[in-house]
């Protein structure tokens, strides 16, 4: 037997003592009157000749965090959401049968304690136990105090843990509630309504990306879970909701990484009588404001790099940053021959069919996009990759788009939409025929989305933003797994998940 199978036998064995002495393990009769967080204030103003004339009873409910006995009086720490405050238990307040049972409690146990205030000689504010009750019994042992989950794949796998002996964790998903809540509100006060759209769609459409598929047995049809909400989104623009956005999970049949988990979380936006102009002012101000809000300055440290998200942002379109950042010149930049060159040089297999736009995107991410640290707005585009986007005025071989990237990473991507309906068949046919054996491309015209087109979508601009990358930015968090609750894993038993362990 196991060290840990002994440890949850010998905790068995106490939780059976335990109902043998008739205290019910699991109970649910508990009523905590305050946090912890909310007494703490309270006895912190008082002085301690205070305490003896203060009767006020507290009644709070946690876990044991730590637990000193001393014959017939212990200490234990007792945590919960809001912070945590030492108790003080003794026999002769107690009761013999209370304590009694209270001494086969362990760390871990979540138990309900009512009390007064008071100060140990050393000062800690406290709380003297007058009433204890067990409510949930803890049969496994919690790491220890020093160590807690220092195994990284651990703590994706038992996360529960996580949250129970690490701080930082429990602070960044804090901090995760308060960014999506920032945003719902800076949205919602620009007059922007939130909205639900289908994450089982007919077709996969609004992104380049490999989809999950299901099936319906009452309706007879294949299904796929969706990559994106965009096309369901322009619908509304169509119906005359004209300022909407939804933050909600999309799916994408991708591999593991630092960066991608194949099940996310982005906000979407949309925004009528609008542009991509537009919307890099929106996304300045939001993103900037939040890490203000948040962090308390526009200045921030991701993983040992300064980055200062002070308006305001740079801009280039891409042929300035491949001139620029990635040093080619003007001649190469034009000359597709050169450019498939290039790409191969420098390891890139591009396909057959690609053309210059293509070309330029893929010697962009390779040589441009992880020299972009400060945040940086590209521009212009190519309408070779930009099937969605509303082509330029002075110049069709580039669309109205900006993506934006922060620490390397591409963080938002917007653009002034397209409602020409015959453009976007041309775009969508064309897309199709040279898809070749590319899994991420569906091989069928959205019929409907074109049919709304053709009632009339009025001018727009629409921007998604990956709200797990965010996070990852403002908490200063290696991997999108240490952002996401419950990332997904390799089963457990099929050897170390690598993507769990990776960092960047």
């Amino acid at each position: 037997m196991s060290q840990e199978s002994q440890i949850a036998q010998q905790r068995r064995d106490k939780a059976q003592e335990l109902a043998d002495m008739g205290v019910r393990l699991y109970s649910n009769s508990f009523c905590p009157t305050h946090t912890i967080a909310q007494i703490l204030p309270a006895g912190a103003t008082l002085e301690a000749e205070q305490f003896a004339e203060d009767e006020s009873v507290y009644a709070i409910a946690g876990r044991i965090m730590s637990l000193r006995r001393f014959g017939k009086a212990a200490f234990a720490h007792i945590a919960d959401r809001s912070g945590r405050i030492q108790i003080y238990c003794k026999k002769e307040v107690l009761g013999d049968g209370p304590y009694g049972a209270f001494k086969k409690w362990d760390i871990g146990d979540i138990v309900g304690v009512k009390g007064v205030l008071f100060k140990t000689k050393v000062g800690e504010l406290s709380l003297q136990a007058r009433e204890i009750q067990m409510i949930s019994k803890s049969i496994r042992q919690l790491p220890e105090k020093f160590h807690g989950l220092t195994d990284v794949e651990t703590r994706y796998r038992q996360r529960y843990v996580d949250l129970i002996v690490t701080p930082e964790s429990r602070e960044t998903f804090r901090k995760r509630g308060e960014i999506i809540s920032f945003i719902r509100d800076y949205l919602c006060a620009r007059d922007f309504m939130e909205v639900e759209t289908p994450m089982m769609q007919p077709l996969p459409g609004g992104a380049t990306a490999k989809p999950f598929r299901t099936y319906h047995n009452a309706l007879g049809m294949e299904l796929y879970l969706r990559i994106a909400p965009e096309l369901y989104l322009k619908r509304l623009l169509v119906g005359g909701l004209e300022r909407v956005f939804e933050i909600n999970r999309n799916f994408r049949n991708e591999g593991l990484s630092t960066r991608h988990n194949p099940e996310f979380t982005m906000l979407e936006l949309y925004q009528a009588y609008a542009t991509y102009h537009d919307l890099m002012g929106l996304t300045e101000e939001m993103i900037s404001k939040l890490c203000l809000k948040v962090n308390g300055s526009m200045e921030i440290v991701y993983q040992g790099q300064a980055v200062n998200l002070t308006p305001p942002w740079r801009k280039m379109t891409m042929d300035q940053a491949l001139l620029e950042v990635a040093g080619l010149d003007a001649a190469t930049l034009a000359d597709a021959s050169a450019m498939r060159n290039l790409c191969l040089k420098n390891g890139v297999k591009p396909a057959a069919e690609a053309g210059l736009g293509k070309l330029k995107t893929e010697l962009f991410e390779l040589l441009v996009e992880e020299r972009l640290i400060d945040p940086t707005f590209i521009t212009a585009y190519p309408t070779e990759v930009s099937p969605l986007a509303r082509r330029n005025d002075d110049n069709p071989e580039i669309t109205d788009r900006f993506e934006l990237f922060i620490t390397g990473r591409e963080l938002a991507n917007a653009f002034s939409e397209l409602n020409d309906p015959d453009d976007q068949r041309r775009r969508f046919e064309e897309q199709i025929k040279n898809r070749g054996d590319d899994e991420e491309i569906h091989p069928e015209v959205d019929e409907d989305y074109l049919r709304a087109l053709e009632y009339g979508m009025p001018a727009a601009a629409g921007e998604g933003i990956g709200i797990d990358r965010l996070v990852m930015l403002l908490t200063d968090a290696p991997s999108i797994r240490d952002v996401i609750l419950f990332p997904h894993l390799k089963p457990e038993g099929q050897g170390r998940d690598k993507a769990a362990t990776e960092r960047s």
